[in-house]
């Protein structure tokens, strides 16, 4: 204890200098805390820092407007769930336009848009500048005041040109076929090497039906593409979901069908699938066989 005493037992003069040391101290956090030592003559030009200023706000309105994410011209046609959600629209309004576009209908204007999707005005005066259709919608040509009458008449199966071999200038001699209509058409025989048969034309977008009735009267296929049809009633899922408009969703209540039916009968009894798209159901069948 003792020795332990002996470490804070101080001389007269070692105290003194002490207590002066404390003083100094002292005095210089007062001085540090009550003397500034900032000058103030200085000088701010203010119209330079208002022009400073300016230039950064500039700038940052410039940074968030590349921030932003940009939109391109679209055809609102193909407005997938990804692409509606970027756009701001909801749930709904993208369930009514891919419901309305299920049954092989086109918008063909932004009112239209607005009638199927229910879109708020607002909003709709927001993305309607970017959209962008076909140019048969947008600038059609004048329909002729004098009724059509068809100079061709009907041929036999002999006498029609094969849709296989045929080239797009032939393709337009058949009234309502134009230079775009007579090239989708070869694009899409090029695409899935041939027609397989005349109801293929149906997938081609913008024939109507009286179009293809009277391309029908000139051509028709006569060498039909080669397909290895999928027996209907052995088929499995991965099969079946090889064929085109047929998911696994549609698959799996093909399957789950036929093993309640014993098999299948006829291929039309698909129609009575849950959820087969029955509107495609000729399409389909070029794919299938019973056995």
């Amino acid at each position: 204890m003792e020795n332990f005493k002996s470490h804070f037992t101080f001389s007269k003069k070692q105290r003194n200098g002490i207590f002066l040391l404390v003083l100094i101290i002292v005095g210089l956090q007062a001085v540090y805390f009550f003397v500034s030592f900032s000058s103030e003559d200085v000088q701010v030009n203010q119209d330079e820092l208002q022009a400073f200023q300016k230039e950064i706000d500039s700038l940052r309105l410039v940074e968030i407007e590349k921030r932003k994410p940009k939109i391109y011209p679209f055809n609102p046609n193909y407005i997938t769930d990804y692409k509606g959600y970027t756009l701001g629209m909801t749930n709904e309004e993208i369930d009514r336009l891919l419901a309305f576009r299920k049954q092989d209908k086109w918008v063909n204007s932004a009112k239209e848009f607005q009638d199927v999707t229910q879109v708020s005005d607002s909003f709709l005066s927001k993305i309607s500048p970017y959209f962008k259709f076909p140019e048969w919608v947008t600038n059609p040509k004048p329909k002729k005041e004098y009724a059509y009458k068809n100079n061709n008449q009907p041929k036999t199966y002999t006498q029609k040109q094969d849709l296989n071999t045929a080239s797009a200038t032939q393709l337009q001699k058949v009234n309502g076929i134009g230079e775009a209509y007579s090239k989708r058409i070869v694009a899409y025989r090029e695409k899935y090497g041939g027609f397989i048969a005349d109801v293929q034309l149906q997938e081609i977008y913008g024939l109507s039906p009286e179009v293809i009735e009277r391309l029908t009267e000139q051509f028709t296929v006569k060498t039909p593409k080669e397909v290895d049809k999928i027996s209907l009633n052995s088929a499995t899922i991965e099969e079946l979901v090889t064929i085109q408009y047929i998911d696994y969703e549609i698959a799996h209540h093909i399957i789950e069908q036929r093993t309640l039916r014993d098999g299948y009968q006829s291929l039309d009894d698909l129609l009575k699938v849950k959820s087969f798209p029955s509107n495609k159901i000729d399409i389909i069948k070029l794919y299938l066989k019973l056995n």
